[in-house]
C-alpha cells in the first residue's frame, strides 16, 4: 500500500497542567540511587530550615509550636507525595499567620480545623475542575500588595516579643491596628535583656550567610539564632520569656481527630475556608511556577491543587494548621539537589523524629528569638524590591490597584484586600480596554486636491451616498456609547461597518448594533459589514442579528463591501 494512503489518526496532546496524576509516580519510573541520595541529603537539609521555621509560623498564627511541626509532617509529607511538582516542599507558611491568628481568636482550634477542612475541600474541587490555570488571572499588582502586605502585618505583631513589652490582661491585639496601638501605649514596659536577645539573634541570620563557607550554606542562620538565643539566656540567667514559659510542650505523635460538625458551624466558617483555599491555590501555585524557572521544568497545577486539598486535610484532622508551597524552602530544596518528591517526604519524616525526640527542648527557645526569625521571614517575603520598582515603571491604574490592596491587608484583611483589589482591577482594566476602542468614520478627500497621491492604497473611490466607519478594538459593553457616534446623513443609502480590528464581541455592544440597524432600516439606508472576525461573527449568527441583516450583506474585504454597496444601490 502507498504511504500516500495511510490514514493518521493524531491524539490530542494534553497539557502537562490538565493531568491528574503525582509527580512523584512519573518520577519513579527513571529513579536512581544516585538521586536518592540527592533527595536524602536536601530532604535533611531542608528539614533543619523547616525546624525554625515552622515553630515561628505556628507561635504567629496564635497556635502551639508543635502545632507547626504536626503541619510540616502531615501536611508536608502528603503534599510531596501526591503533589504536582517534582520538588515543592509544603508547610506552615507566613501567608496565613494573621489569617489563623484571627480565625483562631474568633473560633478556636476547632473552628480553625473545619474552616482548613473546608478549604482543602474546595482545592480538591478546584483541582478536579481543571481550574489550576486561574492563577494566571490574578494581577501580579495584587499579589505584590498583598504579601507586602502581609510581612507588614507579621512584623507588626512580632515588636511585643522582640522587645519583650508587657500588655495589661484583656488587650485586644487581633488587629494589626490593635496591635499597633498596643505597642505604642506599653513601649514603656520594654525589657532590655529580651530587646539585646532580639537583636544579636537578628544580626546572627543577617550576617551568617555572608560568611563564605561550605557550612553557612548549609546551616540556615535562624537554627544558628535558635542556639545562640538558648545559650544567652540560659549562661546569663536574663529574664526573658521562653516557649516553655508561655506554652504547654507536647512531644506525642498528632492525634486523629474529628471536628463537630453541623450547619451552622459550617457556615460561621464557611467564608474562613474559602480564604484559606484561595489563598493556599495562589501561593502554591506561584511557588511552583518559581520552581519551574529554577529547574526547566512543568508542574501538574491541577494535581498540586488535589494535593493541597488533601494535605490540608490531613494537617486539620491531625492538629496541624492550613499548609502551602513554601517558596523559601522549595528553592532550598532545588539548590541543594532536590529533584523529586522523595526530598520533601524525607523532610516530613525527619521532622517527625524530632517532634519525638527534641521537642521537649523547644521550651528553651526565647521569644525575642522566635520574633527575629519572623522578621527575617517577613523581609525575605515583603519583595520591597517589587513594590518600589512597580510604584517607579507600572502605569497609574495598576499602582492605584498595588497600593490600595497594600493598604487594605494590613488595615484591615486578606479577604477585603483581595476583593478589592480584584474589583478595582477589573474596573480599570474596563476602562483602559474602552480607552483602546475607537469608532471612526472614514475622511472624504476632495478629488480635484493636487496635494493628494492618485495611486495611494489609502484612498478608495467611494460614493458621496455610501458611508463607511471602521471600529478598532474590543467590542463590549465598556464601548457601546461609542456606537451612537456612528451618524447618517439625509443623503445616506449604505452604510459599512468595518471591523476587522474588533477581536471581540459581547451582547451589549451587539445590542448597541441591533440599535444601529433598526436606525438603518427606518432611514432606509442598507447596512453592511465588512472583515467581521470568527468569535463577533459566531456571536451574531447564534443571536440571530446576522440572519436580521442579511448573510448576503457580510463581506470579508472592504473593496467586496464596497461592491455590494453598488450593487444594492442600482437594485
Amino acid at each position: 500500500m502507498s504511504d500516500n494512503n495511510v490514514e493518521v489518526k493524531a491524539k490530542p496532546v494534553k497539557k502537562s497542567s490538565d493531568k491528574l496524576k503525582p509527580m512523584l509516580f512519573s518520577n519513579l519510573k527513571q529513579y536512581s540511587l544516585k538521586q536518592f541520595g540527592r533527595d536524602f541529603v536536601s530532604g535533611i537539609i531542608v528539614a533543619i530550615i523547616a525546624l525554625p521555621l515552622s515553630i515561628a509560623l505556628a507561635l504567629a498564627s496564635g497556635v502551639g509550636p508543635e502545632e507547626g511541626l504536626y503541619t510540616a509532617i502531615i501536611a508536608g509529607f502528603i503534599i510531596s507525595f501526591l503533589g504536582g511538582s517534582r520538588v515543592q516542599i509544603a508547610g506552615p507558611t507566613a501567608a496565613f499567620a494573621t489569617i489563623v491568628a484571627g480565625i483562631v481568636a474568633k473560633n478556636g482550634m476547632t473552628g480553625l480545623a473545619l474552616a482548613t477542612i473546608i478549604a482543602g475541600v474546595l482545592l480538591i474541587i478546584m483541582g478536579l475542575c481543571r481550574l489550576g490555570t486561574l492563577i494566571k488571572f490574578i494581577p501580579y499588582t495584587i499579589t505584590t500588595g498583598f504579601t507586602a502586605g502581609i510581612a507588614v502585618t507579621i512584623a507588626i505583631g512580632q515588636v511585643k516579643d522582640f522587645c519583650g513589652l508587657t500588655f495589661p490582661a484583656g488587650t485586644a491585639t487581633i488587629e494589626t491596628i490593635d496591635k499597633v496601638l498596643a505597642v505604642i501605649k506599653n513601649f514603656a514596659t520594654v525589657n532590655y535583656a529580651a530587646l539585646i536577645v532580639g537583636v544579636v539573634c537578628l544580626l546572627i541570620q543577617i550576617f551568617w550567610p555572608m560568611i563564605p563557607s561550605k557550612i553557612t550554606s548549609k546551616i540556615p542562620g535562624s537554627l544558628i539564632a535558635v542556639f545562640a538565643g538558648i545559650a544567652m539566656v540560659k549562661g546569663l540567667n536574663l529574664k526573658v520569656n521562653t516557649i516553655g514559659d508561655l506554652y504547654t510542650i507536647s512531644a506525642s505523635l498528632p492525634k486523629f481527630t474529628m471536628p463537630e460538625l453541623s450547619f451552622q458551624a459550617l457556615r460561621n466558617v464557611f467564608s474562613d475556608g474559602l480564604t484559606i483555599a484561595v489563598l493556599a491555590a495562589i501561593e502554591s501555585l506561584l511557588s511552583c511556577v518559581v520552581a519551574d524557572g529554577m529547574i526547566g521544568s512543568h508542574h501538574r497545577s491541577n494535581q498540586e491543587l488535589v494535593a493541597q486539598g488533601v494535605g490540608n486535610i490531613g494537617s486539620a484532622l491531625f492538629g496541624g494548621i492550613p499548609a502551602t508551597g513554601a517558596i523559601a524552602r522549595t528553592a532550598a530544596n532545588i539548590k541543594n539537589g532536590g529533584r523529586t518528591p522523595v526530598a520533601g517526604m524525607v523532610h516530613a519524616v525527619l521532622l517527625l523524629l524530632v517532634l519525638l525526640v527534641l521537642m521537649p527542648y523547644a521550651a528553651l527557645i526565647p521569644m525575642p528569638t522566635i520574633a527575629s526569625i519572623l522578621f527575617i521571614v517577613a523581609y525575605n517575603m515583603c519583595q520591597w524590591r517589587a513594590f518600589v520598582q512597580l510604584c517607579k515603571t507600572a502605569p497609574k491604574s495598576d499602582i492605584i490597584v498595588l497600593v490600595i490592596t497594600f493598604v487594605l491587608t494590613v488595615v484591615f484583611d486578606l479577604v477585603v484586600a483581595i476583593e478589592a483589589g480584584l474589583i478595582i482591577a477589573a474596573i480599570l482594566f474596563v476602562k483602559r480596554m474602552s480607552e483602546e476602542a475607537e469608532v471612526k468614520g472614514w475622511k472624504y478627500e476632495d478629488p480635484d486636491d493636487e496635494t493628494l497621491d492618485p495611486d495611494s492604497i489609502d484612498l478608495k473611490v467611494i460614493p458621496k451616498d455610501v458611508r463607511v466607519y471602521e471600529i478598532s478594538g474590543p467590542m463590549f459593553f465598556g464601548m457601546t456609547e461609542m456606537i451612537s457616534d456612528i451618524h447618517l446623513k439625509d443623503f445616506t443609502k449604505v452604510l459599512i461597518i468595518r471591523m476587522r480590528g474588533v477581536p471581540a464581541l459581547d451582547i451589549s455592544a451587539l445590542r448597541s448594533l441591533e440599535v444601529l440597524r433598526e436606525r438603518c432600516a427606518k432611514a432606509n439606508v442598507k447596512l453592511i459589514f465588512s472583515h467581521v472576525n470568527e468569535q463577533p461573527m459566531k456571536t451574531m449568527i447564534h443571536a440571530g442579528f446576522a440572519d436580521k441583516v442579511g448573510l448576503e450583506n457580510f463581506c470579508s474585504h472592504i473593496d467586496d463591501a464596497l461592491d455590494r454597496a453598488e450593487l444594492i444601490k442600482n437594485e
